[in-house]
């Protein structure tokens, strides 16, 4: 007898906005790439990366529309004037924005979308909707941040320390975010962002089936 393929659950909730932030080599990115890619083992994308606009330039392997939206300045400006970011910064002299329209597609497609921002983003973010749940990364300590920012070898010594500078700035934040987190072992660090996102999916106002869940339930009390 033929095995019945499994029916990919009803979602039934309105997608959520995960920040995720961290001074500058914490390992957000590696991170939030880890978590997505765990997430989404199925064919249902329940996790989507907002790809940020830069105005920076591209670095290594770098692609245009996966890693960033590469703009020029006069392009930012424009989008800026627009209102088509949701938010933007100026960070280490380039400016940075999520756009607008990509995020909303997925929200209302019940899919939650990851945020690889910083705390200026972030403070943004919360200003325009409740919906954020907000990850900050701490270093295990400045001698191991120092050490991750050396073995990226993207810098100059002098842009180096100036991230390092940055960092104690960036760590001011921490009292801002819902959650925070040491990653000292990435993989526990994945997992603890896991745990995290998986437990906001639940609460109680994400669930929008509930109300028809428990009127049924009621109604079917009074019948019976």
């Amino acid at each position: 007898m033929a095995t019945m393929a499994k029916k990919e659950p009803t979602v039934n909730r309105r997608g959520l906005m995960l920040v995720v932030s961290s001074p500058s080599g914490a390992g957000k990115t590696s991170l939030s790439r880890a978590l997505v890619a765990q997430e989404n083992t199925t064919k249902h994308a329940r996790i989507v990366f907002s790809i940020s606009a830069t105005t920076r330039k591209k670095r290594g392997q770098e692609k245009d529309g996966v890693d960033y939206h590469f703009l020029t300045q006069e392009q930012f400006d424009s989008l800026c004037r627009q209102k088509k970011f949701l938010e933007h910064a100026l960070v280490f002299g380039h400016h940075y924005g999520t756009p607008r329209e990509p995020v909303m597609q997925a929200l209302t497609a019940e899919q939650d979308v990851l945020f690889d921002i910083d705390w200026q983003g972030a403070q943004q973010l919360r200003t325009l909707t409740h919906d954020v749940v907000s990850i900050f990364i701490l270093p295990p300590s400045l001698s191991e941040l120092r050490r991750r920012l050396s073995t990226r070898q993207t810098d100059t010594p002098q842009q180096m320390n100036r991230r390092l500078q940055q960092a104690e700035d960036d760590i001011q934040q921490w009292h801002n975010y819902d959650y925070v987190l040491i990653n000292q072992d990435f993989d526990t660090t994945v997992r603890h962002m896991r745990t995290i996102l998986h437990s906001e999916r639940l609460k109680r106002h994400r669930q929008t089936h509930l109300q028809d869940t428990i009127a049924h339930l009621l109604a079917a009390s009074q019948d019976s």
